[in-house]
């Protein structure tokens, strides 16, 4: 799946959000930038995160 085809499937799950939930998602990922450009790698960690709070963001979801 190339890049673009990726953008546009989250694009659409998103479009399903709350407002509330696509504000702390913001915050989240930016949050995880952050943390990215001092020592960890994104990948990495949002994968980590996705498997170990796969429910959690299920929630957030709703």
């Amino acid at each position: 799946m190339s890049k673009e085809e990726i953008k546009s499937e989250i694009s659409k799950v998103l479009d399903q959000f709350s407002d509330t939930a696509l504000t702390e998602l913001l915050a989240f990922l930016k949050d995880l930038d952050l943390k990215h450009q001092s020592k960890f790698s994104t990948d990495a960690l949002l994968t980590k995160i996705l498997a170990e709070d796969k429910e959690l963001l299920e929630k957030l979801a709703k």
